[in-house]
């Protein structure tokens, strides 16, 4: 039999512990040739229409489950309670969308049809050029702690809905808001062996890790995570030649030009970054602010931030939790004493807040940060807001793509025309106008540069889980 681990979460609690642990790859294996064995009872056995209705009844469930589900989350991760509550309706709204999407023909195992005979070459014969969409087979997804419902919904829905199997790798930080989850979609009636949990320490994850990208059973890895990880499963998929789909890091640009709505993108600027602590892969890094407003910017800013109520997140009132652990902590304090030694300047937060324990941060503001800072070079993962100012709109544009990565970016103009041209000119995936939090279940979500590639949400996220092939019919 396996073993079982614990884990130190922000609220630690008896009860945060005896998770099955896989580090032997014979659990592992047996998991993944379960995963492989029902593939065609899955994918041939159930109509569209089957699958479609238990993603519906496992989306009713989370959301007549949402406050116990939220408890568990907000317990595990620190996010305040109502983040934790909205999360759920959120990630059930994956399941919804993909429930509708699993009857679609082109998801369903159906294709097109040429309207007219085609030839194969010159003098060949007439025929019809058929393509189908195929299930991939059996996937692999590994999603993070700090959106424990949301990022397995997403990977999970469109998976179950082509036909797939999924196992899922849940963070070793939030097993067991994955394992609520799972006890839902068996009520819900997904079968024995189609979405399965693989939960493991910290110490075990990088040997399954290995084991799903070189397992030859396993025909798609979807993972959410960073750059540098996300980079490591590249080269282990690459012997067998993976399908993959890779969300990695950001170090999101906020912009705010002189004919901004300043209340507006105080706003936006808010529920981007210190939802969840700024520990969200989308939150904005490195605001940049048009020189003619930074004053009130800033002055707006701070008032907002001093509102926030920053308490454990189980706490009622709580506007903003922990970080998750206090290598968190000391990783935000680390590169805000750097930005301070290069010249930045401090006028919100700063420093941790030790009297409510080793996770708290103060939301924190510091101006005139270096461009070689590191606070603005790479992601923070904090509640800390890194700003300077610009004074064209061709610097604003060049500083903002100025990153390796290029996951989001979000802007504020009222200006129509600026709004597509900056919003083409930005090399990101997603890009926000005058609003800080855009994620939706009908858009395509994912990066560009080193933020990874592939789409989650919408048609093209199903489409990650579909194989083309090509059928020509002699007439």
């Amino acid at each position: 039999m396996g073993s079982s681990f614990s884990w130190l979460a922000p609220f630690p609690s008896p009860w945060l512990s005896g998770i099955m642990n896989y580090p032997q790859h014979f659990f592992l294996e047996k998991a993944i040739e379960k995963a492989s064995s029902v593939f065609p009872s899955w994918r041939d056995g159930t109509t569209a229409h089957e699958r479609s209705a238990i993603l519906s009844r496992w989306s009713y469930l989370i959301k007549e489950n949402t406050d116990d589900i939220a408890t568990i989350m907000t317990l595990e991760s620190g996010k305040p309670i109502q983040e934790s509550q909205g999360e759920v309706a959120y990630g059930a709204s994956f399941l919804d969308y993909y429930a509708a999407e699993a009857i679609r023909p082109t998801s369903a195992g159906g294709g097109f049809l040429t309207p007219t005979p085609f030839t194969t070459a010159e003098g060949g014969p007439r025929g019809k050029v058929i393509a189908v969409q195929e299930a991939v087979g059996v996937t692999a997804l590994i999603t993070p702690w700090n959106f424990p419902i949301a990022m397995i919904t997403r990977k999970v829905g469109p998976a179950l809905a082509t036909g797939c199997t999924a196992l899922v790798k849940p963070s070793e930080l939030t097993p067991l808001t994955a394992i609520a989850l799972k006890t839902l979609a068996d009520r819900a009636g997904v079968p024995d062996g189609v979405f399965d949990l693989i939960t493991c320490d910290s110490d075990a994850t990088p040997d399954v890790g290995k084991e799903m990208c070189s397992n030859i059973l396993v025909k798609k890895i979807s993972f959410t995570g960073s750059t540098r990880v996300g980079k490591q499963l590249m080269k282990l998929g690459s012997d067998t030649v993976k399908r993959l789909s890779l969300e990695l890091g950001g170090n999101a640009p906020f912009i705010v030009f002189e004919d901004a709505d300043i209340n507006q993108a105080v706003n936006a600027a808010m529920a981007s970054k210190f939802r969840n602590a700024g520990q969200t892969c989308v939150c904005a890094d490195r605001f940049l602010i048009h020189a003619s407003v930074e004053e009130e910017f800033l002055l707006k800013l701070k008032e907002k931030v001093n509102q926030l109520s920053v308490n454990p997140g189980i706490d009622k009132g709580t506007t903003m939790g922990p970080l998750i652990s206090s290598s968190a902590v000391l990783n935000v304090q680390k590169k805000v004493s750097e930005a301070l030694d290069d010249g930045a300047e401090c006028i919100a937060g700063g420093s941790p807040l030790e009297h409510l324990g080793p996770h708290f941060f103060e939301p924190t503001i510091l101006r005139n940060v270096s461009l070689e800072s590191r606070i603005w070079n790479s992601e923070t993962f904090g509640p800390v807001a890194a700003i300077r100012t610009f004074e064209t709109e061709e610097e604003a544009i060049q500083v903002a793509n100025d990153s390796s990565t290029g996951l989001a970016a979000y802007f504020c103009s009222k200006d129509l025309a600026r709004v597509f041209r900056v919003a083409g000119k930005l090399e990101n995936g997603l890009v926000g106008v005058n609003d800080g939090i855009i994620s939706t279940a009908s858009a395509p979500f994912g990066g560009v540069k080193e933020s990874g590639f592939g789409r989650e949400g919408s048609q093209l996220g199903i489409a990650e889980y579909l194989n083309t092939k090509y059928i020509f019919l002699n007439v």
